[in-house]
């Protein structure tokens, strides 16, 4: 039986979904963005940071396109594998 008091909750309120990867790299520039600089030193370290954030956006993006097209090769494969076992019964 469908439990829809769950699922209610779930859809409203966010339960069982973990945020993406996205929010993390976004909360992670707003703490960046709020620290106090208050020297020299500081403000060099911030800046790699915010760098070396950019990078990891940029890796997460090809990660991404990456995974979208090895998930259509597959379904492709799927596709061909299962008319080919489709002909084969016949």
């Amino acid at each position: 039986m469908i439990d829809l008091r769950k699922m209610t909750r779930e859809f409203l309120l966010g339960e069982g979904k973990k945020p993406d990867w996205k929010a993390y790299l976004q909360s992670i520039d707003e703490a960046l963005g709020s620290i106090r600089i208050r020297t020299q030193k500081d403000s060099r370290r911030v800046e790699l940071a915010k760098h070396n954030l950019k990078e990891i956006r940029r890796y997460m993006r090809r990660m991404e396109e990456q995974v979208t097209t090895l998930e259509e090769q597959l379904k492709v494969l799927e596709e061909q594998s299962t008319t080919k076992s489709e002909k084969r019964k016949k």
